[in-house]
């Protein structure tokens, strides 16, 4: 008899040892559920302006990503824009070896036209690329020298040439610096607006290069 009692005690054990050992497969198996390889972590992407965000898996993130860098309206304005923006630029900077006095005005002008003539350049490269020319075709709804910020009136460019010495230093670093300020507006406003990746980093090279001289100039004033 006492054989047969450990033994039923045994087999008892052993269910209960069991059926616990089930009940916590199950916790676990509710508690961390094995990840959905085929769900994969989600996405929030914003939303253009006017639209709402939306969530997408990281696929459709990276898809949409990639299709979405065709140029709208406002890239192409933009671009056409700052090349005649550039190019006000450049017919300062060529008055400053006749008629600037201070090497730091005329180091400036160097470095203003170094640097925005290339830009012109590969501004150019990007409409034809895209297959727009400069001049305008219904894309940047047409444009004159009144509607670009910063851009210096036909009075103040004859000022201007007629200016020697110390006035002319004073004036070029006025006219040159609200003409900066005017292209980084236009380039915040692509920056908000566009939708082309080159000329987002474009409008980057424009905000970050003239903030810098702008500093440097209100130093010589």
């Amino acid at each position: 008899m006492p054989n047969r009692r450990n033994r039923s005690v045994r087999h008892v054990l052993g269910a209960l040892t069991a059926f616990a050992v089930l009940a916590l497969g199950a916790c676990d198996s509710g508690s961390d559920p094995a990840p959905d390889a085929a769900s994969g972590p989600s996405v929030l992407v914003p939303g253009k302006p006017g639209e709402e965000n939306r969530t997408m898996s990281a696929e459709e993130a990276a898809k949409h990503r990639s299709d979405d860098d065709t140029p709208n309206s406002a890239d192409v304005s933009y671009v056409r824009m700052m090349i005649e923006h550039h190019g006000q630029a450049l017919q300062m900077t060529e008055l400053v070896p006749d008629r600037a006095k201070s090497s730091k005005v005329t180091a400036l002008a160097e470095r203003i036209s170094a640097a925005q003539g290339p830009e012109i350049g590969a501004m150019e490269g990007w409409l034809t690329q895209y297959g727009k020319d400069k001049g305008g075709d219904g894309d940047a709804g047409g444009h004159d020298h009144g509607s670009m910020p910063g851009m210096a009136t036909e009075a103040q460019l004859k000022k201007l040439r007629a200016a020697r010495g110390d006035a002319f230093d004073q004036l070029f670093l006025t006219l040159m610096i609200t003409h900066h300020e005017g292209a980084i507006t236009m380039a915040t406003d692509v920056k908000a607006q566009g939708n082309n990746v080159r000329v987002e980093e474009m409008a980057d090279d424009v905000i970050a290069q003239q903030s810098s001289e702008i500093t440097r100039m209100r130093k010589m004033l």
